[in-house]
């Protein structure tokens, strides 16, 4: 764009990733967002539970002070209670305000108010599937009143069209910090891991029948990554020989990747079924960092990928255990699924990409 915009971004955290996928990507887009010449502020909460429950582990010091040594130009303010004052002397002068669906519909129904009395835009942003499987909490929030959306996925635009009144909505992907995520000079680790947090109920079933069981079968060097595991899983994780490693800072991931040949991705039922086409941030960030990657059903159908290609699906769990096996025997495969998927996240899906894709949106949103 010809100037730079006064960019307000409003989410749950910045500084925390605890439990809170949606801090990845939102990083390193407004990372870029700011390289490009806009004036780029992040406000959140001082009171965000991803933060108050980071402060409980024993790697929050490691994930804070990685936050501010990769991201030191991120300008984070943090807000109490009562936002008022602190919210008009922030939003007098933006351009566009962007708040993430994270924030309390209290807040959004604020920033609205203050959109009146100074004329900026301001759009919904949307990565997570709660518009699909508990609407009724999006539809506290005034949707139609918000200059648009900025959906994760075509099927979740569509929802806000259809179902929540938008007055426009754009598909805008999640996409690879490839600033921070990318392939280790060493790589030449040779554990199987999955990175994700427990997802209550919402894959249950898929995690017995595509990580514990195929890997308890196989039996290679095995680590499960993240947080909210129950004691059950927890010990069903031991029993088939897994190491389960607890809370991994996002921004350690890369290292933790360089440890593994192979990597699994279980998605949530909902973004199997409802929500196919729309992969989560795991994808992308394995995918930068050079890891070839086995997933459960999952149907790419806004072909964002390449499947068989740039990863391998598989259709249940004895298939998913005779890929492990034949993968870790295969380190041919292996690099030419890791290259080729590094080269689609290389053409396709960095921040970059998204960062020169929200600037359009900023240009249509004006008129």
């Amino acid at each position: 764009m010809s100037s730079g915009l006064r960019l307000r971004f409003f989410a749950h955290s910045w500084r925390s990733d605890w439990n809170h996928g949606n801090a990845h990507f939102l990083r390193g887009l407004v990372d870029e967002v700011r390289r490009s010449g806009h004036e780029v502020r992040c406000y959140e909460s001082e009171g965000a539970w991803s933060f108050v429950n980071l402060l409980h582990e024993e790697l929050a010091l490691q994930s804070l002070q990685q936050f501010e040594a990769l991201f030191p130009d991120l300008d984070v303010r943090v807000f109490g209670s009562d936002p008022a004052r602190f919210l008009e002397a922030e939003l007098k002068d933006a351009d566009v305000v962007v708040v993430h669906e994270w924030n309390s519909p209290e807040l959004a129904q604020k920033i609205l108010e203050f959109r009146k009395r100074f004329g900026f835009r301001v759009l919904f942003h949307d990565t997570h599937h709660r518009s699909y499987t508990q609407p009724e909490q999006i539809a506290r929030f005034p949707i139609p009143e918000f200059d648009g959306v900025l959906a994760f996925g075509e099927a979740i635009r569509r929802i806000y069209l259809d179902a929540f009144g938008a007055r426009r909505a754009w598909t805008f992907h999640e996409a690879a910090d490839t600033a921070r995520f990318f392939p280790a000079s060493d790589l030449d680790g040779n554990e199987v891991n999955w990175i994700g947090n427990w997802g209550d109920d919402e894959r249950t079933r898929e995690l017995q029948e595509f990580l514990i069981e195929p890997l308890a079968a196989v039996r290679p060097e095995a680590a499960v990554y993240g947080v909210r595991y129950p004691e059950n899983a927890k010990h069903q994780l031991r029993s088939a020989g897994i190491d389960y490693r607890g809370y991994l800072p996002n921004l350690a991931a890369p290292a933790a990747y360089a440890r593994c040949a192979l990597t699994l991705h279980i998605p949530r039922r909902c973004y199997a079924n409802g929500l196919s086409g729309i992969p989560t941030i795991r994808m992308f960030e394995a995918f930068a960092c050079g890891v070839p990657l086995l997933c459960s059903p999952w149907h790419d159908v806004e072909e964002l990928f390449r499947p068989n290609v740039d990863f391998v699906c598989v259709p249940d769990g004895g298939a998913m255990k005779a890929e492990i096996a034949h993968l870790l025997k295969d380190e041919q495969a292996r690099h030419q699924l890791s290259q080729n998927a590094l080269e689609t996240i290389r053409q396709r899906h960095t921040c970059g990409h998204r960062a020169r894709q929200f600037e359009e949106i900023c240009k249509e949103a004006e008129r």
